[in-house]
């Protein structure tokens, strides 16, 4: 007899902004590459880093959908990956792809 063990996380956490961009961005372009940067704090005072309680982000991201793309292509990609989370969430993205 086999036995399949279920697992099943339950958390009330919310999930933080890095780890958003990161499950946004491996659903919609499964990245073989993708470092986030939260640069938030270099930016405290600046009047949309209150607004948005911070949101500066860098991204260096490879990913096999990028095969063949311009850069701006893949830009506005990793836009599209992340539109729900603007401008609310993240209020400036620098990307390296």
């Amino acid at each position: 007899m086999r036995c399949i063990a279920a697992i099943r996380i339950i958390t009330t956490m919310p999930e933080s902004r890095p780890e958003k961009i990161q499950r946004l961005l491996t659903e919609a372009l499964t990245p073989t590459h993708l470092v986030i940067e939260d640069q938030s704090h270099l930016h405290a005072g600046h009047a949309g880093a209150r607004e948005s309680g911070g949101g500066h982000f860098a991204i260096e991201i490879k990913s096999p959908a990028f095969e063949g793309k311009t850069a701006l292509q893949r830009h506005r990609m990793v836009y599209d990956a992340l539109a729900e989370m603007m401008p609310r969430e993240i209020h400036a993205l620098s990307i390296r792809s």
